[in-house]
């Protein structure tokens, strides 16, 4: 084979390589590797709240801006991922399905006795929420605060 021949397909080779290398997200889902994991709903809410970590509590607060109140950090979360829910945990404690404490994941809200306290759940025992008057929004272990003894509910959201 002559030497010009040889040439052009070394090129055409190197450039299919490097094609390759640059080659569309779409197409790279075909490449060998362990397939990415999308977050769910919960998860996405979870990691919104958390953003949100320092905002002063302000009753009736439900934006960074003016501050949250626990149902209005609950409120804007959601919110953010296009889902509305009521601003108030009583009203919010009739909203999707009872979990478990056993069963709780990112993005499920806890309610506390007489309801008038609402958190969400980030997952390894903790919840985001806003406290009271004084306080910031803040992230506390369940086992080594009062909270995780006063749970009388926990519901889950799901998108219908």
């Amino acid at each position: 084979m002559p030497t010009h021949l040889r040439s052009r397909l070394l090129a055409c080779a190197l450039a299919a390589f490097a094609a390759s290398l640059g080659a569309h997200p779409a197409q790279a889902r075909h490449l060998p590797g362990p397939p990415v994991k999308k977050p769910t709903l919960g998860e996405r809410v979870a990691a919104i709240a958390l953003k949100e970590i320092g905002v002063p509590y302000r009753w009736g607060g439900a934006s960074p801006a003016s501050g949250f109140d626990c149902s209005g950090l609950v409120y804007w979360s959601y919110g953010r991922l296009g889902i509305e829910l009521p601003h108030s945990s009583y009203a919010l404690y009739d909203l999707g399905r009872s979990v478990t404490r056993a069963r709780m994941r990112p993005g499920d809200l806890l309610f506390f006795y007489g309801l008038g306290h609402v958190g969400i759940y980030v997952g390894r025992g903790r919840m985001i929420h806003a406290p009271h008057s004084g306080t910031n929004v803040q992230v506390v272990r369940l086992g080594s605060s009062s909270y995780g003894a006063r749970i009388v509910g926990v519901r889950r959201i799901v998108r219908s």
